[in-house]
């Protein structure tokens, strides 16, 4: 970990996250009390620093949920396009980032959740789908769930598709996916909006969205762990 050290009591980090052989540079922020912190695993040709991505972000934190932005892959990674679509390595780094997240002593007991846009929900589906991932909840923005369809028999996470009314074929994947979902599932379909969720207001349903979600469901999971 880079030098600030970060904790449920409220702080910001750039972090150093060791996954196999690689280093992936990341943002942690964790709101003080924080009822858990959600992983994003961005699109293809995204990064860390995808505005929507961070819009979103910002407004986990206003609710109490700390958020762990980072790359899913290298510099060098990132300039092969077959690595972008590589969804297997995509989910091996998520999954990593979610276990390097484990063994940190300050974050280490929060209830973990996922937030995938595109081709990144997919790998957020794969990751979830894997029990050593013990996910609390996902969250789906205009996610490429097609590319998941194989195990999503198998996530039992609560989760939520959100997606574009005019995002052809998009919706239509997300539509199907949350029928073929383990567990409890919800879908959003955001009236008018493409895949980028581009016009006014729309970003913003979309972070309600899923800021409603987290909050709802990272809380439970605390209140569970609390009983055990």
């Amino acid at each position: 970990m880079d030098d600030s050290n970060p904790s449920p009591t409220g702080s910001d980090s750039l972090v150093t996250i060791d996954v196999g052989d690689v280093e992936l540079e990341g943002d942690l922020r964790v709101p003080e009390g924080a009822s858990g912190l959600v992983l994003f695993a961005h699109g293809s040709g995204s990064s860390r620093h995808s505005p929507r991505n961070n819009f979103v972000a910002e407004r986990l934190r206003e609710r109490g949920v700390g958020t762990l932005l980072f790359d899913l892959l290298t510099e060098t990674e990132d300039r092969d396009p077959d690595a972008r679509f590589d969804i297997d390595l995509l989910t091996d780094r998520l999954v990593g980032a979610a276990e390097w997240v484990r063994g940190q002593s300050d974050v280490g007991d929060l209830a973990v959740g996922y937030f995938g846009s595109s081709t990144g929900a997919a790998a957020a589906l794969r990751a979830a789908a894997r029990p050593e991932t013990d996910a609390a909840a996902v969250v789906s923005r205009g996610g490429r769930v097609d590319l998941a369809e194989s195990v999503l028999g198998d996530v039992t996470a609560p989760t939520l598709f959100v997606v574009g009314g005019n995002d052809h074929p998009v919706r239509q994947w997300n539509e199907t996916a949350s029928e073929h979902l383990g567990g409890d599932r919800s879908l959003e379909v955001v009236p008018g909006a493409g895949h980028l969720f581009e016009g006014e207001g729309q970003l913003e349903t979309v972070a309600d969205h899923a800021a409603d979600w987290f909050a709802d469901h990272l809380d439970r999971t605390e209140l569970d762990r609390r009983d055990l």
